[in-house]
């Protein structure tokens, strides 16, 4: 809990600053990829809010009517995160893009340099003062700052790796319950993929003079904003409708199981996430009928510290003697 939180306050620090960076070299340039960075980052400081809002109600100690803890707070603010402000950022950036294409040299395009109108005001930039440079500053700049976000994040998704021995990024991506510290690693990495996009499309348009690489540069950003906010809803779904460990780690508590001798039979094995890192098990096993109540209760005592020992996720274990 404590690695996904400070993961999530270096990415909001840092979303915080580039959102604002981003917004002053709009409004110095006009450009429509750095629009959509805006967009973008306003984004991510808000997803930030939200995560820590998730870490700080899953904390909460369990009472009655959450005999099981709040744990699956962090799924469901991670779930808003990833539906809401990834999808509004998203849309946002594609729909800015798509109209100055649209728009194309009939006056409906922000070209840099050009007076730039947001909201309910208008801005010049100085004469003085080459919109390209603000705006490759800028990004440059954001690049650093997501960069140091996206080392944190990535640390702590190694840990994870290295813990559960998992393959890579891709099985961790599909198995891992910790959903904050995924959802901070996929958003650093989508700034680092965004603002790599839009130098590319400022460099292209600076080249050629032609607004279209400035104006698809912000389409693309929105389409891959929206792609990932999808991905990243179908990850805390799963989390969210009470999904189980992966198959194989759940066959392996099973092993662990059939391994003690006065086991003859599993009945039913049952195991759902209730928080990041927080599994509970429910287990119905038949037992020799010549073990008396007072051996059943000192074998199941000898099978949760088994399970414990093989899985140091789980939190709880239910045992239900069959005849």
């Amino acid at each position: 809990m404590a690695g996904s939180k400070s993961v999530v306050i270096a990415a909001l620090i840092a979303n915080g600053a580039i959102a604002i960076l981003k917004f002053f070299g709009f409004l110095l340039t006009g450009s429509a990829a750095m629009l959509s960075e805006t967009y973008h980052s306003i984004s991510d400081t808000g997803n930030q809010v939200f995560l820590l809002i998730g870490i700080r109600f899953s904390e909460r100690e369990r009472d009655r009517q959450h005999p099981f803890g709040y744990g699956k707070a962090q799924f469901f603010y991670s779930f808003l995160v990833s539906v809401f402000l990834f999808g509004i950022a998203g849309w946002e950036s594609a729909k800015h893009g798509w109209n100055e294409l649209m728009a194309g040299g009939h006056g409906g395009g922000g070209h840099a340099g050009e007076a730039v109108e947001f909201l309910f005001f208008s801005f010049q930039p100085p004469a003085w003062l080459d919109p390209l440079w603000v705006n490759y500053t800028v990004l440059l700049g954001a690049f650093a700052f997501e960069t140091y976000a996206f080392v944190k994040a990535r640390a702590e998704i190694k840990k994870q790796i290295d813990r559960n021995d998992w393959s890579g990024y891709r099985e961790a991506f599909r198995k891992t319950s910790d959903v904050t510290t995924l959802t901070a690693l996929t958003e650093d990495t989508i700034a680092l993929t965004g603002i790599v996009i839009a130098l590319v499309g400022l460099f292209l348009e600076q080249q050629t003079g032609n607004p279209f690489f400035d104006r698809i540069s912000a389409l693309l950003i929105g389409i891959m904003l929206m792609g990932f906010a999808l991905a990243l809803a179908w990850e805390n779904k799963r989390l969210l409708l009470g999904e189980s460990l992966p198959a194989d780690e759940e066959q392996r508590l099973c092993d662990v199981v059939m391994q003690n001798e006065h086991v003859d039979e599993i009945i039913g094995f049952r195991t759902v996430y209730f928080g990041p890192n927080e599994v509970v098990v429910f287990a119905d096993l038949q037992f020799d009928p010549a073990l008396d109540t007072e051996s059943i209760d000192d074998e199941i005592t000898a099978l949760e510290s088994a399970m414990h020992d093989a899985n140091g996720n789980i939190r709880k274990i239910y045992v239900e003697p069959e005849l």
